[in-house]
């Protein structure tokens, strides 16, 4: 919900209309007992004044309005040619254009509302001026101005590519986090696992990406039903309608799974297929990669030749050394969950730290492995993860990475003094790695 744009300025739409139907009537119960300090500063004019001012306001804020609808569709067309298409939700999900909106919106729907109640003088009523009302009106519209001056100078900042980076640091940040404790929350079961000879299989119902999975849900449905669930696909992953999502089979013996009829099984799916989240597009809510893979994105496309800016693919790999380096230090899934027993109920599946090192890097690497700037930045980030984690499958995936950095360069033959260089630095950061105490 919160990459869409229309509930919080329809909520406003709504509260508008309602006050705008409440406010003269309470304008005309108190009208004539204001004090004088308060009726010498709201509104004194006649009717067609009060009709001519609340229809220019509604009038501008409709056309505020379409500005900032369009500059917003600009902001969202240049984010995706010079970024990445996966940037869009960070402006979808912008709070500052939703409220922009929303008080744009919600000032003119009240302004509309409050003129249908401004009467002039006829032979069967007297003239009725809702004062306080029109106030009102005037204060919305000074708070409209102020808010679109805010507007503006945000989508400056937010159009800026390291404003981009940072928003999407913070928020795979926070999913690590999320994930991390949940992880290390989760029950482990630690003996061996004996995966029985036939299984029986839950597909997915729908095709798109795996966004979520309930653990918990999952554990509990199993504990009761004395079943035991084995993951098939992590989160983040493509899947297609009619093709495994999970296997399960009954607890038993460990051995061979219970025959299960037809209505029991499709309570199984149910439970299995209601515990995933499955949507047309990735999110960040439980996909570490997610956040990852639109950094590579900014990083390779700033290295296309239409593009041509490393600066960019640096910073890009300074917030992928960090992201990285947070990653392979949280609470690992464990491989397999217990119920409160101690019961196996569940086997997990992730991507290993190798993995992880290599989706983030490998693009990197490829596409910036001409440019000494970004090889720089690219060995530096290598002795950065070495530094910070030196268990033996990080330093294998890292001197992997260095290994295919040094064939690339060994291809080369557009600069060979700086190719030469290049490669020395290779081999210094790799010697650094060699020597690299290894922690298990």
């Amino acid at each position: 919900m919160e990459s869409r744009l229309w509930p919080l300025p329809v909520a406003a739409v709504l509260l508008a209309v309602l006050l705008g139907l409440v406010l003269p009537r309470i304008d005309l119960l108190i009208d004539a007992e204001l004090p004088t300090a308060v009726d010498s500063v709201i509104f004194n004019g006649g009717a067609e004044t009060a009709r001519s001012v609340l229809s220019s306001i509604a009038g501008s804020l409709i056309t505020a309005t379409s500005l900032t609808f369009s500059l917003t569709v600009v902001a969202l067309q240049l984010a995706s040619s010079q970024a990445s298409p996966r940037v869009l939700r960070l402006f979808a999900r912008d709070r500052q254009v939703h409220a922009t909106l929303a008080v744009f919106l919600g000032t003119f729907a009240y302004s509309i509302t409050v003129l249908r109640s401004v009467r002039a003088t006829t032979d069967d009523a007297a003239e009725f001026v809702p004062r306080v009302a029109v106030t009102t009106a005037f204060v919305l519209t000074l708070v409209s101005v102020i808010m679109l001056v805010f507007f503006l100078a945000h989508l400056a900042a937010q159009l800026r590519v390291e404003t981009m980076l940072k928003d999407i640091h913070a928020e795979t940040d926070r999913t690590i986090d999320l994930v991390g404790a949940g992880n290390e929350a989760a029950r482990a079961y630690t003996a061996p696992v004996q995966v029985p000879a036939g299984t029986h299989t839950v597909t997915a119902a729908v095709s798109g990406f795996i966004t979520g999975r309930n653990h918990g849900a999952l554990v509990e449905y199993a504990a009761v039903h004395g079943l035991v669930f084995q993951e098939v696909r992590p989160v983040g992953e493509n899947v297609v309608a009619g093709t495994p999502l999970l296997v399960w089979w009954s607890a038993g013996n460990g051995t061979e799974p219970a025959d299960a009829d037809a209505a029991a099984a499709d309570d199984v799916a149910d439970a299995v297929r209601g515990a995933y989240s499955i949507a047309y597009e990735r999110t960040a809510a439980q996909d570490l990669d997610y956040g990852v893979q639109q950094i590579v994105d900014i990083g390779v496309r700033a290295l296309s030749p239409g593009i041509n800016d490393p600066t960019t693919a640096v910073n890009a790999l300074g917030h992928l050394s960090a992201i990285v380096a947070s990653t392979i230090q949280m609470p690992p899934l464990p491989a397999a969950l217990a119920d409160a027993d101690g019961n196996l109920r569940l086997v997990t599946v992730t991507r290993t730290t190798a993995e992880s090192i290599h989706d983030a890097l490998a693009q990197m690497r490829h596409y910036g492995a001409t440019d000494p700037t970004v090889v720089r930045r690219f060995l530096q980030l290598i002795s950065d993860l070495a530094y910070t984690c030196s268990a033996g499958e990080v330093l294998a995936a890292l001197q992997e990475q260095l290994a295919a950095l040094d064939l690339q360069l060994r291809a080369q033959s557009d600069d060979p003094a700086a190719t030469s260089e290049m490669r020395t630095a290779v081999a210094d950061v790799a010697a650094q790695l060699a020597g690299a105490p290894v922690t298990r």
